[in-house]
């Protein structure tokens, strides 16, 4: 059993839920009414179901190894996220996975196929969304889905539900050298949709995107993979990460440094929750009772409220000594570990 702490998008209230990996829990905010689904993060496939395979990939530029020895396997039916820093090796390594540059060593297989022998095959059940999407600019968008929908071999009829999809709907007879950043990549996007294919490879899907924009990839990513496709997506948004993925990987210089769910991330760095109280009366002091508290780290007070980060055992100690020092608690939160908390602390690790 996993317990995450959510936010509401309506009201940013902080919302506690339970369950196990991959189960799909309804939502109702207290506060403005607000319904909705979240996904606790974890494996949901059997481990030997593996959709990708990235076995000791390496890529060297001159003098530099972009990629150094990376492995790390997508299971079938999840979403993967891959994170980095920025130059850590992402798109370099999502390059080298779909054959657009030469490897210089290892092995990727997709499907079980080979890139390197079956490159095209892999292609033809594949969605890509490259991280820098570009499109003839004198086309509108249902010109450019039809050429793709070509050279795929898809039914164009499709067309004008994709751009629907996205959020094109009402732009479908523009030129495309008249859109936005976002609007590029919401066509990239539903290019990418095109002949249904059982599993996505998206470059930062919702780079230069508004919220709105944002909500509906989000959404579209949900949807695809509820139908049971498997996607890979990497992504400098932490937030929506954290909300999507099953799993991550993390890499850092060219080295892949940990992979593996948001929760088990937190627990190998042995990472504490957060607690925020909030006492009556406390005026931004720091009682005296809990300095004296072995395992307390962060202590810090912000007018009635007591924040402070130790291990689960020690809550119900923390308040049981407020409460015998006639302190009146109102309120009590805690926070569990995010994956930007995780991803912080492993790449000041690998400095």
């Amino acid at each position: 059993m996993i317990t995450k702490t959510v936010e509401c998008p309506g009201c940013k209230a902080h919302i506690s839920v339970e369950g196990d990996p991959g189960e799909k829990i309804l939502i109702s905010c207290p506060n403005c009414d607000l319904n909705g689904r979240y996904t606790i993060p974890g494996a949901k496939t059997e481990t030997g179901s593996v959709c990708i395979e990235i076995n000791n990939l390496t890529k060297i530029y001159k003098d530099v190894k972009a990629v150094n020895g990376a492995s790390f396997n997508v299971r079938k039916g999840e979403i993967f996220g891959f994170l980095g820093p920025n130059g850590a090796g992402k798109t370099t390594t999502i390059k080298a996975m779909l054959g657009l540059i030469n490897m210089n060593g290892g092995q990727v297989k997709i499907n079980g196929l080979d890139i390197t022998r079956d490159g095209v095959k892999i292609k033809e059940d594949l969605g890509f969304l490259p991280e820098r999407v570009s499109f003839y600019e004198n086309l509108t968008p249902v010109q450019t889905l039809n050429f793709f929908c070509e050279l795929k071999g898809a039914d164009k009829s499709i067309v004008p539900i994709l751009l629907k999809d996205v959020g094109l709907e009402d732009a479908s007879n523009r030129k495309v050298g008249t859109f936005s950043k976002g609007m590029v990549q919401l066509l990239g996007v539903a290019q990418a949709l095109i002949g249904h294919p059982s599993t996505y490879i998206l470059d930062e899907p919702m780079s230069g995107l508004d919220a709105r924009w944002v909500r509906i990839i989000r959404d579209k990513i949900k949807m695809l993979n509820e139908r049971g496709a498997t996607i890979m997506f990497s992504s400098h948004i932490l937030s929506e990460v954290e909300n999507l993925c099953d799993r991550v990987a993390i890499i850092n210089k060219g080295k892949i440094i940990a992979e593996d769910t948001i929760s088990n991330l937190s627990k190998y760095l042995h990472m504490k929750p957060r607690l925020e109280i909030t006492i009556k009366d406390l005026n931004g002091k720091v009682p005296d009772v809990i300095n004296n508290l072995d395992g307390l780290e962060n202590i810090y007070v912000k007018g009635d409220s007591l924040f402070l980060t130790c291990v689960s055992s020690l809550r119900s100690k923390v308040v049981t000594t407020l409460e015998d020092a006639g302190f009146k608690i109102i309120d009590m939160r805690t926070f569990e570990p995010s994956l930007e908390d995780a991803f912080v602390k492993l790449i000041e690790g690998d400095t």
